[in-house]
């Protein structure tokens, strides 16, 4: 990986899996996307896995305990690179964010997690050696390609998120309504769209990785143990996305890395 020099603020810089069954989502990724793995230990002693795809480090695993009381942990987590971390968790609970994880050093630099308004979770980092840059992060199969936020109310939501982490918002036209981008230094970094209004998951981040075919993406993920929530159809972005789960119930997109200039 190379890095930029300077800090690629509000880009999202890296995604954890978090996991109640570590075993059963290193086979499902493997099968899916070829990533490939290393053990490693998180910042409090816990099994941390670092995913490949061909050289690339590409995202994070972190396995945790079934929570007792009985809500279920398991989701892909973005992190979004920030000025200060102390600092935008100050604004962030400012705005009506909610701390998840306290700031901490870790050990590529220092990191929190917090909830929107909405209670989407994300964590913000500051990583040290400088963030991985554009050209690295490029589009490609089995990569991360575009990240965007499902919300109740994408406006109320994109200005927490311009005073947290300092995004530039605009809205544009496409199929289906409007879409929210948010944006630093004329760069698009992310996403925001309406939920349905029948739509009984809460608000959410959703991470979208690079596949050839969505459709036969979404198949095989169902055969090694996944479930479809919305196949690939002309309905939904002329087919260039579906939408899935892991079998430990993380939601997950899977887009045509081949469409990521259109982002919306």
């Amino acid at each position: 990986m190379s890095f930029s020099s300077d800090p690629l603020l509000g880009k999202v810089v890296w995604h954890d899996l978090i996991t109640e069954d570590i075993d059963s989502a290193r086979d499902f990724y493997a099968g899916l996307f070829g990533w490939t793995f290393e053990e490693s230990r998180g910042s409090r002693g816990e099994t941390y896995i670092l995913a490949r795809k061909d050289d690339l480090l590409v995202a994070g695993i972190l396995g945790v305990s079934m929570p007792d009381d009985g809500n279920a942990y398991t989701r892909w987590l973005p992190y979004i690179s920030v000025d200060d971390v102390d600092a935008a968790v100050s604004r962030g609970t400012a705005g009506g964010a909610n701390v998840v994880v306290t700031p901490r050093e870790v050990g590529f630099g220092r990191v929190a997690a917090i909830t929107d308004p909405e209670g989407a979770v994300f964590g913000i980092a500051r990583i040290s050696i400088g963030d991985p840059d554009d050209s690295t992060t490029a589009a490609a199969p089995g990569r991360a390609v575009w990240t965007e936020l499902l919300a109740d109310d994408p406006a109320g939501a994109a200005g927490f998120y311009a005073s947290t982490v300092g995004y530039d918002v605009r809205t544009i036209e496409r199929r289906g309504g409007e879409y929210t981008m948010l944006s630093s230094d004329g760069i698009d970094r992310a996403g925001v769209f309406k939920k349905p209004s029948d739509a009984e998951a809460q608000s959410v981040w959703l991470t979208a990785f690079g596949v050839e075919d969505p459709a036969a993406a979404a198949a095989k993920a169902e055969s090694l143990g996944g479930s479809i929530l919305l196949p690939a159809s002309p309905d939904l972005r002329d087919g260039t996305t579906a939408v899935i789960t892991d079998p430990s119930g993380a939601v997950l997109v899977l887009r045509s890395w081949l469409n990521e200039g259109d982002k919306g």
